[in-house]
């Protein structure tokens, strides 16, 4: 067995360990949520159109396959997200095999850093290269975060776990809020700086990039201080089998059936993580096509609402040391749905009242999904806690393709995209049913008893 490392080296630990969501959450931003997507149409849409890219409809043969321009964001997204997906739980495997789990996260976090710094080579018509880094950048942001969840358990006692959880969020949003305000103003005034438009993007996603890997030093140099850990015992006759992570995922599986608090949580967790995720993803077309607000409208909610979410996730996390972490994320849900039917009800061009939606959605955004987190790690094996996070980002991101099917398919039935948002509620509320049946302690002694061994 490792050493207990004493309270003073768990505190240093744990504030390196906050560092880890401000460092990748700048790329979250700037890089996935505003600058990549648009960029990587443009491009597109200058090598199927060379002579009139602008408005171009003509399809990209990607792989033989006819692709929209428009699209090929969105598929490569997709991809990333399942390819990175499928491999989690192996990734979990390996985490809880690793005496030194900091090492594996910045293995992984600096290979999508570099990727995505390496944005700053896109240009003219090589949309394949952009394809090719945010398929690199995106496995790596996804299997940084199994290793980073994990890491939750090694530097948070159960009692503290909330308010960790809730200050890296918080950290998170911070550092996301900063770099994107600095990044938008270079886009947004290029010429002041002496630069293209272009030029001004691709130097955003560089930026993006290394923000990323350069933050991620303080994690990996600061946990170094935490005594390596022990892991668990390999069952007789199975050391080093290459068969061992395929029968380990297997094991694991089996053995959600005798940990059935675990399993209600993912199911509940799925359902309004995905609730969440298409309300956070449908906004901006909800804004500028139902409620006809411009570009740079919109970019004031996304900065809005990184700036309240950070102030939320700490709220959130003071809130659950009273209440309870699962008290707490009900409460959460039911903003959620207020959040929802109030956003059904914004008249058109009412700007005002959408930005009071966005501070509404700004509190309970990061709070949700911090003690999510946190409330999770509790439940989960001792000596199995990356596997079964690994479980938790390849559930959430297996399934977050859901919700965004529910709303595009009611708004192309109905032809507008306010029954499509109202049709979201059944994550929510089916989500905050599964919830309310999880019993936290019973989960919390199951989890004290183990995992099997190792196989």
């Amino acid at each position: 067995m490792s050493a207990a490392p004493d309270a003073r080296t768990l505190r240093r630990a744990r504030r390196s360990w906050y560092v880890y969501d401000w460092a990748n959450s700048a790329y979250v931003t700037t890089t996935q949520t505003v600058l990549f997507a648009p960029y990587l149409t443009v491009l597109a849409r200058r090598a199927a159109c060379p002579e009139a890219p602008e408005g171009c409809t003509r399809p990209l043969s990607v792989l033989g396959l006819p692709v929209a321009p428009g699209s090929l964001a969105l598929y490569t997204i997709t991809v990333a997200t399942v390819l990175s997906a499928l491999l989690l739980p192996f990734v979990g495997a390996l985490a809880d095999r690793s005496r030194h789990r900091h090492r594996l996260l910045g293995l992984f976090a600096w290979t999508g850093a570099t990727a995505a710094t390496a944005m700053v080579a896109l240009g003219g018509d090589r949309w394949w290269l952009g394809v090719l880094l945010a398929l690199v950048a995106t496995t790596g942001l996804v299997w940084s975060a199994v290793v980073n969840d994990a890491l939750l358990c090694d530097v948070a006692p159960p009692a503290e776990r909330d308010t960790a959880s809730s200050r890296g969020w918080a950290a998170g949003y911070l550092g996301g809020f900063l770099l994107l305000a600095a990044n938008l103003a270079v886009v947004s005034s290029p010429s002041s700086l002496g630069l293209t438009d272009e030029w001004a993007v691709r130097l955003s996603l560089a930026s993006a990039g290394l923000w990323w890997g350069l933050f991620t030093l303080v994690p990996v140099l600061g946990l170094r201080r935490l005594p390596p850990r022990e892991p668990p015992a390999p069952a007789p006759g199975r050391q080093g089998s290459l068969s061992a992570p395929v029968r380990q995922l297997a094991q694991t599986l089996r053995g959600l059936r005798r940990h059935p608090q675990v399993l209600r949580f993912l199911l509940a967790y799925l359902l309004f993580n995905d609730g969440i995720q298409t309300v956070v993803a449908a906004a901006s077309i909800y804004g500028q096509e139902e409620l006809g607000f411009s570009s740079a409208q919109l970019l004031t909610t996304v900065l809005l609402v990184q700036a309240v979410a950070f102030a939320g996730a700490l709220a959130f996390g003071r809130a659950a040391v009273r209440f309870g972490a699962q008290r707490t994320v009900l409460v959460g849900l039911l903003l959620w749905i207020v959040v929802v039917l109030a956003a059904f009800a914004v008249p058109r061009g009412a700007f005002g009242t959408w930005l009071v939606l966005a501070v509404l959605i700004g509190l309970v955004l990061g709070g949700t999904q911090a003690l999510s987190r946190s409330l999770y790690s509790r439940l989960v094996p001792v000596g199995a806690e990356a596997e079964y996070f690994g479980l938790y980002q390849a559930g959430e991101r297996g399934t977050s393709w859901l919700g965004t099917l529910v709303f595009g398919l009611v708004a192309q039935l109905s032809g507008s995209y306010r029954p499509a948002l109202v049709a979201l509620l059944v994550f929510f509320v089916a989500g905050a049913v599964l919830l309310a049946r999880v019993d936290v302690e019973a989960g919390v002694r199951q989890a004290r008893a183990g995992a099997e061994p190792v196989l």
